[in-house]
């Protein structure tokens, strides 16, 4: 009888550190689910193979030590840039409540980092792993332009694509089409296309970057002028 009774509150104290375990990493995995950045906003996640990804674009308007990045509205101030510096669609805040902010490659570059503590911006290889967990192959990942089949359309979201054009979002990337500012301070295809910077330089005024568009179900990577104006996803590590 002492024998059987040992047994069972062997098993009970077991069975109550498995639960307690159990609860601890339910919590560790919902806190998971988003990250914060320093001015305190909330973006969701998601795990796409290995990797860890914000699955909304970045709006944060200091570095992670605290320096304010420059908010630069003016076409020419914008065009003659050399350091880092964000600004919103159109200038319209509105727009940022959906597409987030669109950065010039040095805020991205930048020592100080944008992307929260344990975060920062993918480079050209860190994509071309998304894509082949999405279904390309390592030469199509390798090429520039259009490349793959229908890894865009895994990335793009299911709503808020003109023309008809949203993404099936089977990844839970969730891209939608904030466009982009062209060097020369200009505002381009919103509704249209997405535009994402890499950290990698493609030569000494270009950078790799990746795009979406509404004509295509494919993923585009060029090299383009680093004082463009990009969305910005994150991703852990």
């Amino acid at each position: 009888m002492q024998k059987h009774f040992l047994v069972i509150t062997l098993l009970s104290i077991f069975f109550l550190f498995s639960n307690l375990s159990c609860e601890k990493d339910s919590a560790s995995s919902k806190d998971d689910d988003t990250v914060t950045d320093i001015d305190g906003n909330v973006y969701n996640t998601v795990t796409i193979g290995d990797q860890v990804w914000m699955a909304e674009n970045l709006k944060v308007t200091h570095f992670r030590n605290g320096d304010a990045i420059s908010n630069v509205t003016d076409d020419s101030d914008w065009e003659n840039l050399t350091s880092g510096a964000y600004c919103i669609y159109d200038n319209n805040d509105s727009n940022a409540v959906t597409y987030g902010f669109l950065y010039n490659w040095y805020a991205v570059n930048d020592s100080r980092n944008i992307a929260p503590a344990g975060w920062h911006v993918p480079t050209d290889e860190e994509w071309k792993q998304l894509e082949m967990y999405l279904g390309m192959s390592q030469s199509e990942a390798d090429v520039t332009g259009d490349r793959g089949t229908n890894e865009g359309s895994k990335l793009k979201s299911t709503s808020g694509w003109n023309d008809n054009s949203n993404g099936t979002d089977e990844s839970s990337f969730s891209a939608s089409p904030g466009g982009y500012r062209y060097y020369s301070g200009s505002y381009y295809y919103i509704g249209y296309f997405a535009y994402f910077w890499s950290s990698t330089e493609s030569s000494r005024y270009f950078a790799w970057n990746r795009y979406l568009n509404c004509l295509s179900s494919v993923v585009y990577r060029y090299g383009y002028y680093k004082r463009s104006g990009f969305s910005v996803r994150c991703v852990r590590g």
